[in-house]
């Protein structure tokens, strides 16, 4: 099969070797440079890449995916949508062809958004960006997706062991999201993942009346029926009332929240944060080892790193610690210092509550 890469990229001329380098299993790689300045459209050349410049004005994403798509061979079988802060694990071609079968369209993989000081992953979910040459575009001014064309739904197949790591260039602004954001609800307001999207940028920005709003809009939308974004929305709203200082109407949709999606962690750790805050330790305990009964990490994009490190275990250890229960919370903060072996924090409360273990059985003897 043909296997093309194609990408849009300005002014990062600092990730073309290292992205060049794990992109290089595909058959080509076409690029659509929209008004870099410091040579990254000659760097890419040199090292083998088709590029074309285009300024797109008024900027958008979904223009410009689609204007790099179009530098894709008519006869290429698949492409690979990706950006020039991001790297394949080696192998990913002869995975993706083992995997790939007539009839196939599109392709999900894993892949880490984010990455913790300490360097482990952070914020992990599948990605959807692999897809036929044929029956596509991209949809929307930002947060941009692949749209299917073709009749009914896509075939899409899902490739254990493709790994796709972002190494963001952190000095980037979001200032254009939010304004690209209204312009998507704008154009489609009865879009009800345009509408999460934009009430949680709102919310991004501590803008919490309007995150309020139009969160409370994307939960009523008749179309919005996925149990993880409704879900989401939900632990946004209850967070901005908190923020707001009304107590009674955050804990309401925080256990909104909890109902809405049972599956996932992130609402029951958003709970435990909750009672953390007022001391309610048998709460704490509650919320905290029904989200570590969930043991495997569901494959949305709702899926928050904090939930799925040290924060559970952490939480857990102080609500058994001050409830008295001094033998379970050493065993909860072990399981914290495990997945975070540099905190300082779990490392000092660890030793506290053994030594409050071995003053105790002094004391008894």
């Amino acid at each position: 099969m043909k296997v093309c890469v194609y990408a849009i990229c300005k002014n990062e001329s600092r990730f073309a070797r290292r992205w060049m380098s794990s992109m290089s299993e595909a058959d080509g790689i076409y690029v659509l440079d929209t008004g870099s300045e410091d040579g990254t459209p000659q760097l890419l050349s040199n090292l083998g890449a088709e590029v074309e410049i285009a300024h797109i004005s008024p900027w958008r994403f979904d223009t410009a995916r689609n204007r790099s798509l179009a530098l894709v061979p008519a006869d290429a079988d698949i492409c690979v949508c990706t950006d020039l802060d991001e790297v394949f694990h080696p192998g990913w071609r002869a995975l993706l062809e083992a995997a790939w079968r007539e009839g196939t369209h599109q392709a999900a993989y894993r892949y880490t958004w984010n990455f913790n000081p300490d360097g482990s992953e952070g914020y992990v979910f599948w990605q959807e960006k692999i897809h036929c040459r044929r029956g596509w575009e991209w949809a929307h001014p930002v947060h941009e997706v692949p749209k299917w064309l073709g009749p009914g739904q896509p075939n899409k197949i899902y490739v254990d062991g493709i790994q796709l790591d972002h190494l963001a260039d952190q000095s980037k602004s979001r200032s254009q999201y939010l304004p690209l954001l209204e312009l998507s609800v704008r154009e489609e307001p009865d879009d009800d993942r345009n509408m999460h999207y934009l009430g949680r940028e709102y919310f991004f920005h501590g803008m919490w009346e309007r995150a309020i709003e139009t969160l409370t809009n994307h939960v009523c939308m008749p179309s919005a029926r996925w149990a993880d974004e409704r879900c989401a929305s939900m632990r946004y709203i209850a967070r901005s009332y908190l923020a707001l200082g009304d107590r009674k109407k955050a804990m309401t949709w925080m256990l909104r929240a909890v109902a809405e999606a049972q599956h996932l962690r992130e609402p029951y750790v958003d709970m435990a944060k909750m009672l953390y805050a007022e001391e309610d330790w048998d709460g704490v305990i509650y919320f905290t080892r029904q989200a570590l009964k969930i043991t495997e990490r569901p494959r949305t994009y709702i899926c928050e790193s904090e939930s799925w490190g040290s924060l559970p275990w952490d939480l857990l250890s102080l609500g058994l610690y001050y409830t008295g229960r001094y033998e379970e919370a050493v065993f909860a903060v072990e399981h914290a210092v495990e997945l975070s072996p540099t905190d300082e924090r779990l490392r000092r409360n660890l030793e506290l509550m053994r030594e409050k273990i071995n003053i105790d059985k002094r004391r008894e003897v």
